[in-house]
């Protein structure tokens, strides 16, 4: 098994109504529910604004810190999950339902080492 990582990225601007994100975290809860069956979930959660972000960056022997995100544009990262998978094909059948549950684009990758357990 090897451990995946599921970026969601959503568009700046306002978070939707009660009217959309309560079906949307019902359906994000079912899921993780599903992995949790499955023996597949590792980790989720969503994230704050990212304007409370902080970068740190070593230059020489100092670490320069910034606020805000890394990156400047027009998404940014929301949340993640991180599961466990037999092979991509696996981790992209959960990332499509991931985008068909939240409406937002969904970023799969592998982890460089294998899952433990």
């Amino acid at each position: 098994m090897k451990n995946y990582l599921l970026s969601m990225y959503q568009p700046e601007g306002p978070v939707p109504g009660p009217e959309v994100m309560d079906r949307v975290m019902a359906e994000v809860d079912a899921l993780r529910r599903e992995l949790e069956s499955a023996g597949s979930w590792v980790f989720g959660d969503g994230l704050h604004d990212p304007a409370t972000a902080t970068v740190l960056r070593a230059s020489g022997s100092e670490v320069l810190m910034t606020d805000g995100p890394f990156a400047e544009g027009k998404e940014h990262l929301g949340g993640i999950v991180i599961l466990r998978a037999a092979d991509l094909d696996e981790a992209l059948a959960w990332g499509r339902r991931y985008a068909e549950a939240v409406g937002l684009p969904v970023e799969v990758r592998p982890f460089a080492t294998e899952a433990a357990g």
